[in-house]
């Protein structure tokens, strides 16, 4: 159980009651009853306190002393260490299991706790409740991270590069994106086409069949065609990496409803992942629901739209552990 029932100490009072109880031969039932306690705990107090002594004719004899008790008992007091904290705090880790298994981080779930004005641990004790298997069905899991090494296209003589980009990209203002790729395993063709905002970490993730550049301009003209004049307010830039799917940048900017360009792309320098950093960390939150090597095409797009809805739901520290959603229309 994650709450531990803490049982009745005898206190120095009750030692003196159960030494004089059994001089008059009261039954451990009956001592137990008089001083609240279990009838083992009276058992168990005796056999502690158990003492040899001499009797008027000089015979030993092993009695209860309640004054030999009460020193032991504060000698073990006295090597105590402090007291778990996890003791007193049962309903909050029902709480922390609940979030675990939401796949919440426990900064997010302590963050937010504050964020909605709960007193409650800091993040550390969670994670030493954790590694000391105290929040039971969970356990620290640490990983070696492996980098896989994507391929890239330098063939993009209309490229401008991320060095280009506006100030107010840089300056997190609404409207600049970054966007990515999510893919399958290997010899499998699903993939996400996913897009962070800069500003508020806004996420949409998009189930594509394959990773061509054709199905990454497909979801384009379908959002172009959605919010036809807002696109451009929306969709101010957009920074991929230089995989060939985003290789076409001149369809990917050019309007179908009209003259002129919908957006702008630019391209981050190549194995520069943390040139897009919002963008790696939302697709770390995608994972934890597809995991690598997973066929992505064989996924509802129901589902991947409840991994979209828990993104923009989802406490993040660096807005005050408030969502994606609370950020962006703050």
């Amino acid at each position: 159980m994650d709450i531990i029932k803490e049982r009745k100490e005898l206190t120095e009072k009750d030692r003196y009651k159960l030494e004089f109880g059994l001089k008059c031969k009261l039954s451990h039932k009956i001592m137990a009853e008089q001083l609240g306690v279990h009838v083992k705990t009276v058992r168990r107090e005796i056999q502690r306190g158990m003492v040899e002594l001499k009797d008027y004719q000089l015979r030993l004899q092993r009695v209860y002393s309640a004054y030999y008790a009460q020193e032991r008992h504060n000698e073990n007091v006295s090597r105590r260490g402090r007291k778990p904290t996890y003791s007193k705090h049962g309903e909050l880790i029902k709480h922390i299991r609940v979030k675990l298994r939401d796949k919440y981080s426990p900064d997010a779930i302590i963050g937010r706790l504050r964020y909605e004005g709960e007193t409650t641990v800091c993040t550390k004790t969670v994670y030493n409740w954790l590694e000391r298997g105290y929040i039971k069905d969970f356990e620290m899991k640490r990983k070696r991270r492996k980098v896989a090494m994507r391929k890239v296209s330098y063939k993009n003589p209309t490229a401008k590069r991320i060095d280009s980009r506006p100030k107010e990209a840089d300056e997190r203002q609404a409207g600049h994106w970054e966007m990515d790729l999510v893919v399958s395993g290997a010899g499998k063709a699903g993939s996400l086409l996913v897009f962070t905002e800069r500003a508020s970490r806004s996420e949409l993730i998009y189930l594509l069949p394959d990773k061509k550049q054709t199905s990454v301009l497909a979801v384009f003209d379908r959002l172009e065609r959605r919010h036809k004049g807002r696109f451009k307010e929306i969709f101010k830039t957009i920074t991929c990496d230089n995989g060939s799917e985003f290789l076409n940048d001149i369809d990917l900017e050019r309007s179908i409803l009209g003259d002129g360009k919908r957006t702008a792309v630019y391209y981050a320098h190549p194995y520069s992942s943390w040139e897009r950093g919002s963008n790696e960390n939302a697709n770390k939150l995608i994972r934890k629901f597809i995991k690598k090597g997973e066929d992505i095409s064989k996924l509802p797009v129901a589902y991947i739209k409840r991994i979209e809805k828990w993104i923009n739901n989802y406490p993040r520290r660096i807005f005050g552990y408030r969502t994606a959603n609370e950020a962006r229309n703050a």
